[in-house]
């Protein structure tokens, strides 16, 4: 039995028959065609490991166990695309950025590469294989694609962007400083950067991941103007969303915050999703994105899903399902990283709650 709640938004009872698997509910909502449930896709590489039992230290440098703990993950809550994240500082690290690896933590940079921005005149030819996390990396995706092959939705993402890459490489203060003072070596910095971020999705598409993606927060309106962005980020992502499309996979972009005054640009990149922070007025984003991209998002990865109860979680579910209730582009996630502590439950009671209904 269904019927209509709101505009396209159907209610979709226990005992309906469910024609789709996971991979083809992610591949409709990207594609922009309705699926017969509302599509989940976690952002939760942090509850994964511990969930599986690992430290990050142990997940980060076994293949085996990264995709170990993504398939307990699927397993175990019934989602229908993975995120495939292991740190936010790889391709730093593949470039020469000094990483601090926690053991029980992602990864972190603290100190830029560069003395100077001068120094990028230096820098040694990008050549991000040689790096021991990023095969790492692929080998998890590689391992998770034979695994599920077309049930479940693989989403290699490929780090970070060039603007967030160049911040690494730089320094985060002393980049945005010379984004002012020293614009044409930052250019030259930042196709640099362009070239390691392409040569990551490149690698990517080898593995058979069914969509690529990165981050680039540092490029979000906390962080710059949004004439700034135009200039210094979006040319850039734009390269890089070439790159996937000209490998024949789809692409989407994150950044986190509230990005509501760049939301415009960031449609100029050509990607095909956007995944976007709960800071982000979603009204809006539905507003632009309808029928340009797909959203996907934005559940409050900690003050909901972490620190909410199960009523929360059910309350604000409903509320961004009924939002998007008119396109079937859209993707429900939270709008970030989900943090390692998030009860379970909080996790289930989202999932459940979309699996009542179907939109578009």
């Amino acid at each position: 039995m269904e019927f209509l709640v709101a505009g396209w938004l159907c209610y979709v009872s226990s005992g309906s028959k469910t024609d789709m698997n996971g991979y083809e509910r992610i591949k409709a909502a990207i594609e922009g065609r309705r699926a017969d449930r509302v599509p989940v896709m976690l952002h939760n590489f942090m509850l994964a490991a511990r969930e599986a039992g690992y430290t990050m230290e142990e997940f980060r440098n076994d293949p085996k166990k990264i995709a170990d703990a993504f398939i307990q993950a699927v397993e175990r809550y019934e989602y229908d695309g993975i995120l495939v994240d292991i740190d936010t500082v790889t391709l730093a690290g593949a470039v020469g950025v000094p990483v601090d690896f926690l053991q029980d933590a992602p990864a972190r940079c603290t100190v830029g590469h560069l003395k100077s921005i001068d120094g990028v005149d230096n820098l040694p030819p990008v050549n991000i294989a040689e790096y021991k996390y990023v095969q790492i990396w692929l080998e998890a995706v590689r391992r998770l694609k034979d695994y599920f092959g077309n049930e479940i939705y693989i989403r290699g993402n490929c780090d970070q962007a060039p603007f967030s890459l160049a911040s690494m490489v730089q320094g985060v203060q002393d980049w945005y400083i010379d984004l002012v003072l020293n614009e044409e070596k930052a250019l030259q910095l930042l196709e640099y950067c362009s070239t390691a971020t392409c040569q990551f999705i490149t690698l990517m598409a080898e593995t058979g991941a069914d969509m690529v993606s990165n981050g680039d927060s540092p490029a979000g309106p906390q962080m710059i103007s949004p004439e700034m962005y135009r200039k210094f980020a979006l040319p850039y992502e734009r390269k890089i969303v070439m790159t996937a499309h000209s490998l024949g996979l789809p692409y989407a972009l994150h950044i986190c915050g509230n990005t509501d005054s760049i939301l415009p640009s960031m449609l100029e990149s050509g990607a095909d999703a956007l995944e976007l922070d709960h800071g982000t007025d979603a009204r809006l984003a539905h507003d632009l994105m309808k029928d340009k991209a797909t959203f996907i998002g934005n559940i409050d990865p900690s003050g909901i899903l972490t620190f909410g109860t199960v009523d929360d979680v059910k309350r604000k579910t409903e509320e961004i399902i009924t939002i998007f209730a008119d396109t079937p582009r859209f993707i429900l996630n939270a709008g970030c990283a989900i943090p390692a502590e998030a009860p379970s439950e909080n996790i289930r009671a989202m999932i459940e709650t979309a699996r009542q209904y179907r939109i578009g």
